[in-house]
């Protein structure tokens, strides 16, 4: 498979699932521009969508935002550690690492979207969707598994914002298991992600089928057997790499990594 190139110097936005943290994790150590998940993994397309439509509009965070349980202020649109007994002091925190964000979704880069499930939490209090439930007790949510259509009456206009700023969109899914729902219902869950992805006919980079179809061997598993191991992570990269990247691209990504493991006090063993 090969696609449009990206650039060495292109910026590259990553949200969605702990996958996209790995990904951007790479990518920020072969030099690229990269800004991703600031506000921490977001599993479900929901809440991917509002991230990335607030970013798009440029609108931060306010106090009114945040959930307030005791003495305790949680930022349920983004990651658990996102909490604090200071609302302002939480806010200013959460708007420091979100304006990146906004400013990287001014202009041209690419975005890419990676959906870790299809089932979603929704606060009884306000009726909202959360992107983390800060281990507030399960009975102040509902547990609900997106359709198809859902994800894709939400992602379309979504998707023409974004092409309208000159922002390129891929997606993926994650390859990350969510056992704890069970490993069917993992797999209805992963199964609806990856119609919804067809049924918005774009652009896909397929990482769960990498691990899942290609490597197919749980060594390619951390020791949880839900997350993929650092080789597994590697050989994904490489794949990325021969997709989205020119010759001149991985040369410039080559010596821009060799500068990373000098400066790391690390072997020079790239994996390009």
């Amino acid at each position: 498979m090969r696609c449009t190139p990206i650039g060495a110097d292109e910026r590259i936005v990553l949200l969605g699932s702990c996958f996209a943290d790995n990904m951007g994790r790479r990518l920020a150590e072969y030099g690229f521009d990269v800004v991703s998940n600031p506000l921490g993994p977001l599993f479900n397309p929901f809440s991917t969508a509002a991230i990335a439509e607030r970013a798009l509009d440029g609108r931060l965070f306010r106090t009114d935002d945040l959930t307030r349980r005791g003495g305790t202020y949680h930022a349920l649109f983004a990651a658990a550690r996102y909490h604090g007994d200071d609302s302002a002091l939480l806010t200013e925190a959460i708007n420091s690492v979100f304006t990146p964000l906004c400013d990287a979704m001014n202009g041209a880069c690419t975005l890419f979207v990676t959906f870790g499930t299809a089932y979603t939490y929704r606060l009884l209090e306000t009726g909202d969707i959360v992107a983390n439930c800060h281990k507030l007790h399960a009975s102040e949510f509902s547990r609900e598994r997106m359709s198809i259509e859902a994800i894709t009456t939400l992602w379309r206009p979504l998707l023409k914002r974004l092409d309208e700023r000159g922002i390129r969109t891929i997606f993926t899914v994650s390859p990350v298991r969510h056992v704890a729902d069970g490993l069917h219902a993992n797999n209805i869950s992963k199964a609806t992600l990856l119609m919804a992805v067809e049924s918005l006919e774009a652009e896909y980079f397929p990482a769960y089928e990498i691990l899942c179809d290609d490597l197919r061997d749980y060594r390619y598993y951390a020791s949880d057997m839900k997350h993929p191991s650092d080789s597994a992570i590697d050989y994904i990269y490489e794949k990325f790499a021969e997709t989205y990247f020119s010759p001149a691209t991985k040369e410039t990504a080559r010596l821009r990594h060799a500068d990373f493991l000098r400066s790391a006090h690390l072997p020079t063993i790239p994996i390009l």
